[in-house]
């Protein structure tokens, strides 16, 4: 009797752990990336779909391989997935490996030494062991999860390496191909483990996009949200060089005023900011200072506009709308792209497939035709046709 009563309750928790990992993820994914969609859409015109149909339109920031689904289909959680970027005209997404994530995150100031968000993830994902306790391991195995999909669906998703690839899939695309374009990067350098040999790792594993750090200060140097305000450290200056060298694209989403100062002061930088909203418009220290995007945008850069609103001071398509026009006033219309911060655990006004709100909120904002082809992709892949690897 006694031999049965523990082998039922032996059964009950295999059971609730198995629903716990099956279940679970997707419980919290749902949680931490929450659509502020109304239940009967946003409106769209006629004419602002038509547009938003024959635009190349770019992103530069989804967090979407964090979490374990196949992205080759379609949801009903997140904001991205292959079908719902098909479905919003998306010609090229970068998605970003998130691997570390400080517990207790915030925007003001984050310890290194807090406990990893991401590690319960990973664990509870069920992820291949060697990514419970390496970086670099968690973001090798999100690149190979991406090249797999590519593998299996190539008229759906292509990872693009190189200038050439880029000019190929933009040409297909114009022939009607609906493929989306898919280029690595990392949400921080800390993947890199102190070692300079592993950006050659990366680099060979597709990644052609590098955010220097996160929400806390790494071996690169200080973070917007961590605790020393230092600039780049000895170990940063050599991977930065490193990166030039490759014609990898320098993200400084997250770095410290100190760090994007020395970034640009050193030779062949032409950095980006992923995904960032406008300080003057909206006030919040998530939004990296207006003064040092002027100096990002002066040196050839361009300035990702975010889609939360944690960013934007709002939660509709007009919202966003706003920071673009506030973007593109202190910057230029040459300067300002997308940067949604798709699946990065923030709310969004609209998926992937609802992008077409976003044209329409420009064009009632009093955005010009010629401007919304830039921001909504043209900027972007002009940056990337002039600064990726040749080949």
């Amino acid at each position: 009797m006694l031999r049965r009563l523990l082998l039922a309750l032996a059964g009950l928790i295999v059971l609730a752990v198995a629903v716990v990992l099956i279940f679970g993820p997707a419980y919290v994914e749902r949680n931490l990336n929450p659509l502020n969609t109304p239940a009967e859409g946003w409106p769209v015109s006629e004419d602002a779909r038509a547009l938003h149909d024959r635009l190349v339109i770019g992103d530069w920031h989804s967090d979407a391989l964090l979490w374990d689904r196949d992205l080759l289909e379609r949801v009903d959680r997140g904001h991205t997935d292959i079908p719902r970027l098909r479905e919003g005209n998306v010609a090229v997404q970068v998605f970003t490996t998130v691997t570390k994530s400080p517990s207790g995150l915030n925007y003001g100031e984050n310890s290194a030494e807090s406990a990893d968000n991401i590690t319960r993830l990973v664990i509870g994902q069920l992820r291949p062991i060697r990514t419970w306790s390496s970086l670099r391991e968690r973001a090798l195995d999100q690149a190979a999860r991406l090249h797999h999909m590519a593998e299996r669906a190539p008229d759906e998703l292509v990872v693009i390496r190189s200038r050439a690839d880029l000019s190929a899939h933009l040409e297909r695309r114009a022939g009607g191909a609906e493929t989306v374009g898919a280029i690595l990067g990392t949400e921080g350098a800390h993947p890199l483990e102190g070692d300079i040999a592993n950006v050659a790792a990366l680099y060979d594993a597709g990644f052609r996009m590098m955010g220097l750090t996160h929400f806390f200060d790494n071996e690169l140097g200080g973070s917007l949200h961590g605790q020393s305000g230092e600039g780049l450290s000895d170990f940063g200056r050599e991977v930065v060089a490193e990166m030039v060298a490759r014609n990898m694209v320098i993200d400084l989403a997250h770095a410290s005023p100190a760090m994007v100062r020395d970034v640009l002061a050193m030779d062949g930088t032409v950095p980006i900011v992923s995904h960032t909203g406008i300080r003057s418009h909206c006030e919040t220290p998530r939004n990296v200072p207006d003064e040092l995007l002027q100096e990002i945008t002066a040196k050839g850069g361009v300035i990702g506009i975010g889609f939360w609103s944690d960013v934007t001071c709002g939660s509709t398509p007009s919202d966003v709308a706003r920071s673009i026009r506030a973007a593109i006033a202190l910057l230029g219309e040459d300067h300002v792209s997308l940067g949604s911060d798709y699946d990065g655990s923030v709310d969004a006004p609209f998926d992937a497939a609802g992008l077409p709100a976003l044209t329409q909120a420009l064009l009632d904002e009093g955005v010009s035709t010629a401007q919304i082809e830039k921001v909504m992709g043209g900027n972007m892949m002009r940056f990337l046709s002039e600064r990726l690897p040749e080949s």
